[in-house]
């Protein structure tokens, strides 16, 4: 049985063509890519390469551009992937727009329900993610309310159109901070890494990694002097200029493009070297 959005594991299946759509978090930041200077690889990305080896050509497209908020995600960003006629598309988007005191979550609900209708009446399958708890968050922690009740419309609308639903709110390995890039806004690449996994968990695969839900090791509190200082070098470096851009309704994402805007062979990872 194939209860995508239940408590059954759902029955995972073989895609040949796979786009993301979404925001910074799709787009990757701040997994730094080697190979492509500027660049950056991302849980997406990692997915792909997870995804390929299960049908003999694999394509993927990665649409997302980080800043975005989910008129783009589902508007524009949509268009671009419906033609590209997928069979598998992971739309994540809203969280730019939670950020913002006069959110209204049951209209963004009301949009990404809308965005979801379009895509599965295509035929093709969508994975959808809840927002990560923003609890202990500098800034985005005030969010928690609206998020959660952002989390109860993403179940709810996963339900409804039989979607794949990547639980991020319930992955407690998020909630170190060692998971987290200097910015405490984006995932470290082993962050995105895990996310990886999750996704292809949530697919309906087994990860041959069993242990990426296990937290990190603890370490050591850092003290209150320590935790005040970096809390003010953030702030300064990270926390005022985020805060400035949404004053002047810029964002960094501004005059950017997708990164992967087509689809592209994904070929399978190479044996181990030796």
């Amino acid at each position: 049985m194939d209860r995508r959005s239940g408590s059954i594991h759902p029955l995972p299946r073989d895609w040949t063509r796979y786009v993301a759509i979404g925001d910074s978090f799709t787009e990757g930041m701040s997994d730094l890519d080697p190979q492509r200077p500027g660049s950056y690889v991302g849980w997406a990305d990692r997915l792909s390469s997870l995804l390929a080896p299960h049908v003999e050509e694999f394509s993927y497209a990665n649409l997302a551009v980080r800043g975005r908020k989910l008129a783009d995600v589902a508007g524009p960003q949509l268009e671009a992937a419906l033609a590209l006629q997928p069979e598998l598309v992971s739309i994540v988007g809203g969280g730019n727009d939670i950020l913002r005191p006069k959110a209204d979550v049951d209209a963004l609900a009301a949009q990404l329900e809308a965005a979801v209708a379009r895509i599965r009446a295509t035929g093709a399958d969508v994975l959808m993610a809840t927002p990560t708890d923003p609890a202990g968050a500098p800034i985005i922690g005030r969010t928690r309310g609206r998020a959660a009740t952002y989390v109860a419309h993403l179940w709810s609308i996963a339900q409804r159109h039989d979607c794949y639903v990547l639980n991020l709110w319930g992955c407690d390995f998020l909630h170190d901070w060692r998971m987290w890039a200097e910015d405490r806004l984006h995932l470290t690449p082993e962050g995105h890494r895990r996310i990886a996994l999750a996704a292809y968990s949530a697919l309906g695969h087994d990860p041959a990694d069993a242990q990426w839900q296990v937290p990190l090791p603890p370490q050591a509190p850092a003290g209150a002097l320590a935790t005040a200082r970096e809390t003010a070098a953030w702030a300064k470096e990270y926390g005022a200029p985020w805060v400035q851009r949404r004053l002047q309704g810029r964002s960094s994402g501004d005059h950017l493009s997708a990164k992967r805007p087509a689809l592209t062979r994904v070929d399978p990872p190479g044996p181990p070297r030796t």
